[in-house]
């Protein structure tokens, strides 16, 4: 289970006498850690009746290229780099600030698919 609670040490490294114990609405879920596959999404009830789409598999990106400003719908060959974790290249999972290898060329993730449901992206020379 995770906690999302604040931590029981100081930024001095100190120990926090807490005034209270964890409580439901601080426990976190499982990363998405989206794949390279065909689209498969899940949808989270969040608090205040909201939601979530978690993309757990997907193999198109909308890549917008900058210099003319088109964005386009291309599949997802490969992940090239990751620098939210380095295992993650090998197992072709895509986080935001990812590096993947499109049709129109090497893209980087903007947006974050475990959160949003989809995966956009730029074209990067």
């Amino acid at each position: 289970m995770r906690w999302q609670g604040s931590s029981r040490r100081k930024v001095t490294g100190g120990k926090v006498i807490a005034a209270r114990g964890k409580r439901k609405f601080e426990m976190g879920r499982e990363s998405a850690e989206t794949r390279i596959s065909e689209i498969k999404r899940k949808n989270i009830h969040t608090m205040g009746g909201n939601r979530k789409v978690r993309l757990l598999q997907c193999n198109t990106a909308n890549v917008t290229n900058p210099k003319d400003g088109k964005t386009t719908s291309t599949p997802i060959e490969t992940v090239l780099d990751n620098v939210a974790n380095k295992h993650y290249i090998r197992r072709n999972i895509l986080t935001k600030g990812s590096v993947i290898r499109t049709s129109l060329g090497t893209a980087k993730v903007t947006s974050r698919p475990g959160q949003d449901g989809v995966v956009n992206a730029v074209l990067i020379e």
